[in-house]
């Protein structure tokens, strides 16, 4: 089964970010609704991972700061790529902003799954919504940085 990942804006995407959030951090891990949507979902730039049909399939998103955070796939499509291509996604907007890191907060069992792509726990784990995680970092390579301002308004025309 194909899909594919695009940049996204929540003022345009919201109903199927949210869809994939909800799902697996509400359904499946029991994570309050109440703290899923917050203030950073307006300032971030989003990746959504939609099916062939248009369905989404997976998100994640990356904050004005460098942080990235909400990355999240159906369970019907874990292990085939979509989250490699999420954060694939999200490394490319941050190298393009220029910025000189990214870290997340990762849950302990997708540890490893991070660190396949150059990230590097920090500090001792911590519970989030009554669940282990643990902070990590990754530094981007200096001469893929192309100083590009992130936007999450609407192109100007």
């Amino acid at each position: 089964m194909s899909f594919t990942v695009a940049p996204v804006r929540w003022q345009d995407h919201q109903q199927a970010l949210y869809y994939v959030r909800r799902v697996v951090f509400i359904e499946e891990q029991n994570v309050p609704p109440e703290i899923e949507i917050d203030e950073w979902d307006t300032l971030s730039v989003h990746a959504l991972a939609c099916d062939a049909e248009g369905s989404p399939i997976g998100c994640g998103r990356l904050l004005p700061d460098g942080h990235l955070g909400r990355m999240a796939v159906l369970a019907a499509w874990r292990s085939r790529g979509v989250g490699k291509a999420l954060l694939e996604c999200l490394l490319s907007l941050a190298q393009a902003a220029g910025m000189e890191a990214v870290e997340l907060s990762a849950q302990v069992h997708a540890q490893p799954f991070y660190e396949k792509f150059g990230f590097k726990a920090f500090g001792e784990i911590y519970d989030e919504a009554g669940i282990p995680h643990r902070a990590m970092r990754r530094v981007l390579p200096r001469d893929t940085r192309r100083h590009q301002q992130i936007s999450t308004q609407e192109p100007r025309t």
